[in-house]
């Protein structure tokens, strides 16, 4: 476990209940990093004992987001380990062995407690301005006792003892911790039909799987008590305890935890709007840590190389959208243009520019087109708007109806007949020839200022008035298209 001499082995133990989120996450970076630092094990253990809630979809999902992120695993589901299983619902068989454990050895009993007899105490407790929490009741029940509950056809939950006195601990990030037992009653290890509780399940999976560093979220403190107990029961030296490491929250805009009341949590939406995954775990990074120097850019292999538990703060970090979509922006913008092609390319197919099977044309011609927007995209989402005017067909191709109604007006027939005048005599279609010979039609013959001049042609060509620039829009769109479009509105 966690001495001087062992190797570090630390893990990302989530219920997906759901996509994960951005808390998630972060979880699973810094232990991915610290791990990666310290030349340790990441392992990936899945808590699906819940299977209410837990499914089969929300499991893959959580596996497919780790892979998309790049935060690979040496244990866990797809790769496995000497550990293993990793899913708890293939454990449940260890957890049934640790309680009987438990209640042979006298740190665990059998608990008949009725949920509305321990709720009628609960509110006795808080009438009485006593803390609430299990009273006890069934810690030492009679031979009787025990018969005339089972007559009832009661069944019992399996209940550890707290012992008196107080549990304390150094967390990596805040310190010495103290918790009264007091505030810590004896807790549930398994309910009546025998499936173990969280707080069961995962000391045990961290004793056996050998973890020394649980880093998690702030949340989870008040529960280190129980686990440190199950360690206990379990016979694990309080110098062979996990280290402990708990993250601050964070926090939306409104200075709350973060939520989908105030905003985007999970990692699938930002996935689906275009985000880059080195994007996303960059900016996650910087929430509660900061590599020193005031960086704001980091790479994973710079993460990994630089994340220590001691530079991570205590106090809650807030979430700022603005700050994460200028990152994404700056990752985008140093992409090589075939890599941000093919990134892009899921976003084309989805807006039905691109097929299913793209054809090569169509990947030259993506190719082509991203160095003209690449410096402007904030998101791989905003891409498809962007591009769509050189992929739609004549049939297909459409003009905003709002930048119809602002720029072509009457007035625009003069420069629309006026530039294909001009691109009609073209010999070489090529960007600097392009520019040259609208500008001299539109600006020195007509007398136009460039806004005015080029403002009913950009429309023409792209559908819209914000669009890439427009004499390389023109280059790839090519003459034979060109200038279709701009005869359809002369």
């Amino acid at each position: 476990m966690a001495n001087a001499t062992s190797p570090v082995r630390v893990r990302f133990a989530p219920s997906p209940t759901g996509d994960l989120h951005v808390g998630n996450i972060r979880t699973a970076l810094y232990d991915w990093a610290y791990a990666r630092h310290t030349g340790g094990t990441f392992v990936f253990r899945i808590e699906d004992t819940d299977t209410t809630r837990v499914t089969d979809e929300y499991v893959a999902a959580a596996i497919d987001t780790l892979k998309w992120l790049g935060l690979q695993w040496d244990e866990g589901p797809e790769v496995g380990g000497v550990y293993g299983p990793y899913l708890q619902s293939k454990r449940l068989g260890i957890y049934a062995e640790w309680a009987q454990r438990f209640l042979d050895a006298g740190d665990a009993y059998h608990c008949y407690c009725t949920q509305e007899e321990l709720e009628a105490r609960r509110e006795a407790q808080k009438s009485a301005g006593l803390p609430p929490g299990y009273d006890g009741r069934c810690r030492n029940l009679s031979a009787a006792e025990i018969d005339a509950y089972q007559n009832e056809g009661r069944l019992p939950v399996v209940r550890m003892r707290m012992p008196d006195g107080y549990t304390s601990f150094t967390d990596l990030i805040r310190g010495e911790m103290t918790f009264d037992h007091n505030y810590v009653p004896d807790f549930v290890l398994a309910r009546a039909d025998g499936s173990p509780l969280y707080t069961l399940a995962v000391a045990v999976d961290d004793v056996l799987m050998k973890i020394t560093h649980i880093l998690r979220g702030e949340d989870l403190l008040s529960s280190t008590p129980r686990q440190l107990r199950v360690y206990d029961a379990m016979g694990v030296k309080p110098e062979d305890y996990p280290k402990f490491a708990h993250l601050p929250f964070v926090m939306g805009q409104d200075n709350a935890k973060l939520s989908k009341r105030n905003g985007e949590v999970s990692i699938a939406w930002y996935r689906s709007h275009g985000f880059l995954p080195e994007a996303i775990c960059n900016y996650l990074a910087l929430l509660g840590w900061s590599p020193g120097d005031d960086r704001e850019d980091v790479s994973m292999q710079e993460i990994a190389a630089l994340f220590t538990v001691e530079r991570v703060g205590k106090n809650p970090a807030r979430f700022d959208m603005k700050k994460l979509e200028a990152i994404n922006g700056d990752k985008i913008r140093a992409l090589p243009v075939v890599d941000l092609a093919l990134r892009a390319l899921p976003f084309m197919q989805l807006a039905h520019l691109i097929g299913v099977e793209p054809t090569t044309q169509e990947l030259a011609q993506l190719e082509d087109a991203i160095p003209m927007i690449q410096e402007r995209v904030i998101t791989l989402a905003e891409i498809p708007g962007l591009l769509g005017f050189l992929f739609a067909s004549e049939a297909t191709f459409t003009i905003d109806p709002e930048s119809a109604a602002r720029v072509l007006t009457p007035e625009s027939k003069p420069i629309i007949k006026a530039s294909i005048k001009a691109l009609t005599q073209l010999t070489s279609w090529d960007v600097a020839s392009i520019e040259a010979v609208l500008r001299s039609a539109l600006l020195d013959e007509l007398g136009l200022k460039p806004k005015n001049a080029f403002g009913p042609v950009r429309v023409a060509i792209t559908g819209a008035r914000i669009s890439p620039p427009l004499f390389e829009s023109l280059h790839l769109l090519g003459r034979e298209r060109s200038l279709a479009r701009l005869n359809a509105l002369a």
